[in-house]
């Protein structure tokens, strides 16, 4: 073997095993982006937001005076019904349901249609009133319209 092949392989090899360029470290996944339906005269609605906002959510709201036909769009059914509807990751979110829950949906992304905290419970974001919490839960809507419990809050 002449010296110029022994240099050649040399460089060749050198060249293999060199460390690729170091990446940039990956983004930061951005804020979960929510679409808000509300009916414009509500005014506990738009402290849920604020509670969404804090928790890092992006919030898109749209004032709806026709929410029932909103809440049938995407599936809520009768008895879940509350006064405004989020969209989030293919899922609803109906009512004062706490951002924790909605970022716990989005981490387990179970096979459902989305959650769903009926009424309007003292307490709950959104619905804070000093010096009164009532205890009440959050419902999981599976796609066959069926609910079971997936967090309880208060006393």
């Amino acid at each position: 073997m002449k010296r110029r092949d022994v240099i050649l392989g040399a460089a060749a090899l050198s060249a293999c095993n060199r460390l690729p360029a170091a990446t940039p470290p990956a983004a930061t996944p951005s804020a979960p982006a929510m679409t808000v339906n509300k009916d414009p005269g509500c005014g506990c609605c738009d402290l849920w937001v604020e509670h969404l906002q804090k928790a890092g959510f992006k919030v898109q709201l749209q004032e709806n005076s026709d929410m029932a036909a909103v809440k049938q769009r995407v599936g809520v059914p009768a008895a879940m019904r509350s006064c405004h509807t989020g969209e989030v990751g293919g899922y609803f979110v109906e009512g004062h349901v706490p951002a924790e829950d909605v970022q716990r949906l989005l981490r387990e992304r179970p096979e459902a249609r989305g959650l769903a905290v009926p009424g309007m419970p003292l307490g709950s974001p959104g619905m804070e009133v000093q010096g009164r919490s009532d205890p009440y839960q959050v419902h999981l809507v599976a796609k066959d319209g069926t609910t079971s419990v997936w967090a309880r809050h208060g006393a």
